[in-house]
């Protein structure tokens, strides 16, 4: 059974067409090499979550839910807030997913976006210690590939961060040296920073921003750069086997800062955040 990183198609025949395409600044879907497929991005679509988001990146469709308790910390930052994240890869998104627990494609997934979210800073997690090495809020993120047409990386860490600046929250209290429960309010997370994500798939020396799943099946690796704002970096994942030239790598990292700049932009916009301050 092909699973993602493997090669399920017959690849020197589709390597070479996709190399002749971009050679002339094309590829298959009628796309540039530093095009994104269509984004559409809904916030607020799962009633019982305090946050959640949804993501169509052309083919592919993630869906992110926020949910949060109280918890105590990690021992090694008893003054922050805790961070969870889970993904699956649902069986009925393709026909290339496994039913069963999480594998480590699912794994990886949960960890570029907790790399992403954790990395850039983007919540104040010290605002949500209640009683330091006791007592905090537990964030927990839960993110669901519903249908795969390659790169699920961007989509879940736009899903994941929309649902985070768009939840609300139980406001718990400290109260004679005990944490209550306060009723009546439901903040908003402390939101220091938006960060996105940018996939690139690498045919020899092409750069191919956003790769289908096809062609995924061809490209020699493929990066995931996170970034938190346009001038930092948060996180970089190499998810496929293959080697990346040093002189691309410069193109690569400026491709991909101007991309997040592009999905950052958008990913305001769908939040209501536009001109706001974080």
């Amino acid at each position: 059974m092909y699973r993602i990183g493997e090669k399920p198609y017959p690849t020197k025949i589709m390597r070479d067409k996709l190399y002749e395409l971009i050679l002339r600044g094309e590829r298959l879907d009628g796309r540039g090499p530093y095009q994104y497929r269509p984004l559409e991005l809904k916030t607020a679509i799962i009633e019982k979550a305090d946050g959640s988001a949804m993501v169509n990146l052309g083919g592919t469709k993630i869906i992110a839910g926020v949910k949060t308790a109280l918890g105590q910390p990690y021992p090694d930052t008893p003054d922050q807030a805790n961070i969870v994240v889970n993904a699956e890869l649902l069986p009925l998104a393709s026909s290339f997913f496994e039913p069963g627990p999480p594998d480590e494609k699912a794994i990886e997934l949960a960890r570029v976006v907790d790399r992403c979210i954790r990395e850039s800073k983007m919540l104040e997690l010290e605002k949500l210690v209640y009683i330091p090495g006791r007592s905090v809020l537990v964030i927990y993120i839960d993110v669901y590939v519903l249908d795969y047409d390659g790169n699920y990386f961007d989509p879940a860490v736009l899903a994941s961060v929309a649902a985070l600046a768009t939840a609300k929250t139980p406001l718990y209290e400290v109260k004679n040296g005990e944490v209550v429960l306060n009723p009546d309010i439901r903040p908003s997370l402390p939101i220091r920073k938006v960060p996105v994500s940018v996939t690139i798939g690498l045919l020899g020396d092409k750069i191919l921003v956003d790769p289908t799943s096809l062609e995924e099946s061809a490209i020699d690796t493929s990066i995931v750069i996170g970034w938190s704002d346009e001038d930092e970096m948060a996180a970089i994942q190499k998810n496929l086997q293959g080697l990346i030239q040093l002189s691309v790598m410069d193109e690569i990292i400026r491709v991909s800062r101007e991309k997040s700049i592009e999905l950052r932009t958008k990913l305001m916009e769908a939040i209501g955040r536009v001109g706001a301050p974080l």
